[in-house]
Formats: C-alpha cells, structure tokens, sequence
C-alpha cells in the first residue's frame, strides 16, 4: 500500500520548502493542504511533485472517504499574522484545526510535528527555554502568540496522542518563498526591497532605553535549517514534546541589513524611523532560542550563520527572483 506524508499550509512559505526539501529526498507521494485559492502563492509550488492538493476546509472530509495510509504529518498551516487581534480568527485556525490535526494523528497512529512559535514567549520574562514546567505561566503579547501558546498547553494535557509528537517553536525565520507575505515577510524581504527601490533601509526606532537604535535582538534562522529539523524528526523520533528551533545565538536586526547588503555588494546606508504604535507595546526586543533540548536529543548538524543564511537568501533567490 502506497505511503503518504502530508504537509498543511504547502502553498506557504516554510511548506512550500518543505514540500521541496521532501521531493530533495526523493519523497513524491505527498498530500498536500492549504487554501490555494491565492494567486500569489502559486509559484512556491511550481514543479515540485506531490500526489494530491486538499483544499484545507475539505480536508477532514476527503481523508474520511479516501482513507490513505499516511506515515507522517508537517502540521505547518496557521494564521501567522501577529497585527491581526482578532483572536477568534486565530482561535479557529491555529488552535481548533490543529486540534483536529491531532485527532487524526492519534487515531491513525502517525506522528506529528507541528509549527508552535516564540511568539509564545510573550517578552521573554520567563526565558526562551523549551521546559514544558513554564508553558502555562508565559505571557505572549498578541493573539497569534497566545492562540500557539493555548494549542501547547492543550498537547501537553492530553492523555491520548500521536506515538510521536513535536510542537516546534519556530524563532525568526527567513528564506526563499516569502514573496506572498506582505507585511509579515522577513526583515530581510523588505530590506532588499528597499534597497532596490530606495537605496537606502529604514528600521525602527528603539523605543526602550536599554536598546540603541537597530539593536533590537532576534534568533534569525534560515528556512533550509528548519526544514531539516522538521524532517530529522520524521527519522529519528526522539522523546515527544515541544522543541526549541532558532540558532540559539541572537542577532541585531543592523547586522541583519548590514548582511543584506553585503549580499548585494554595497555599502550599508540605514535609517530609522518611529515604531507604529499598533505594534509598539507589543514588541518583542529580544528573543534566543535555548537549544540544549534539540542537540541533546542528538541533532548535530548546527545552523547556517546569519551572514552565509541571508548571503544565499539574498545571492541566489531575491536577487534572482528564484523560489525554493
């Protein structure tokens, strides 16, 4: 009988690569879900090979009449916007489908990683440590975070689940197949964009006195390490839980542009600007991701530096216009 891997939120940027990282490994027999009604996400998914394309909605509804035999699910569809405070949106996709996801999963036996986020650590009071003891004291700072941090909760409660289950809290993440985010696009997006348009970047303003202006502290990691975290997963089944992934070294986000350029072979020319006020009480001035967790489970592999990451970013896909 044929072997299925299904991957939600395909036509997305981290699916997508994922989608193609698995073709990479010679994986075709691939389900695929998302709403791929959105022009703007077609590309990500030219040329690559997969069996079946489920419209996220109908999902549920195809696996009960086809009954596929599926070995493994990338849970990475969500709603991701953290400007969008409506939490009932984020309540129904990130927490309620996911639930549903979970369902399938234990009843079927067939494990899961799932797309959790930092956003659940809310300002960092507590740490960025992926110690299951803190998760139902953290604190996010807008509905995105809490919807994640509120589907963690729940999977640590359950007394039935998947035989292996991995809710991966996803740090700042960058790479080919962003084109489609809009405002939610990386740093690195829209300082390419800049430079090409304008010559010059602007980022924001510090709005704390401990943090000079551009030093405001993220772990960027590229989307090429996620997925091959995700997909180590698949292989090794370590002990279930929730998993850590950025680089576990913080950087500043005046690197970061400095690197853009450096990918372009021009000189930095950075400006700054006041933070809107939308998102100025919720922002988030420092995040690194504690990764003792993932490489004591035994991932050796590392990540790719901030400089080589956005130097491929920028060299061999934005430059290009190239998708993953």
């Amino acid at each position: 009988m044929k072997k299925y891997i299904v991957v939600t939120g395909a036509a997305g940027f981290i699916g997508s690569c994922m989608v193609g990282y698995l073709n990479q490994q010679g994986e075709h027999n691939l389900i695929l879900v998302d709403e791929f009604a959105r022009l703007d996400k077609v590309p990500n998914l030219e040329g690559k090979k997969y069996t079946h394309k489920i419209e996220r909605d109908l999902f549920f509804d195809w696996l009960k009449v086809e009954t596929p035999s599926v070995s493994f699910v990338y849970h990475l569809g969500a709603r991701t916007d953290t400007t969008e405070f409506d939490y009932a949106v984020h309540e129904k996709l990130n927490v309620q489908y996911s639930k549903s996801i979970w369902g399938y999963c234990t009843e079927n036996n067939i494990p899961l990683v799932y797309a959790s986020s930092a956003a659940t650590y809310g300002s960092g009071s507590l740490g960025y440590n992926d110690d299951h003891s803190i998760v139902d004291k953290l604190e996010p700072l807008n509905p995105y975070g809490v919807s994640k941090n509120e589907f963690d909760k729940w999977a640590l409660l359950q007394d039935t689940h998947p035989p292996h289950w991995y809710g991966l809290k996803f740090f700042n993440v960058y790479g080919p197949n962003e084109y489609h985010k809009g405002r939610m696009a990386s740093v690195i997006f829209h300082s390419f964009n800049q430079i090409r348009d304008k010559g010059y970047v602007q980022l924001f303003k510090s709005h704390r006195p401990d943090f000079e202006d551009g030093q405001q502290l993220r772990d960027f990691i590229y989307v090429k390490d996620v997925i091959k975290v995700c997909h180590w997963f698949s292989l090794n089944l370590p002990a279930s839980g929730l998993y850590n992934l950025g680089t576990g070294k913080a950087r500043s986000f005046e690197d970061l542009v400095k690197a853009t350029y450096a990918g372009l072979d021009r000189k930095p020319d950075i400006r700054f600007i006041d933070m809107p006020e939308d998102i100025r009480d919720k922002y988030q001035y420092f995040t690194e991701a504690n990764m003792h967790k993932l490489v004591s489970a035994g991932y050796k592999d590392g990540f790719t530096s901030l400089e080589n990451g956005v130097g491929d970013y920028v060299r061999n896909y934005l430059t290009l216009n190239k998708y993953y």
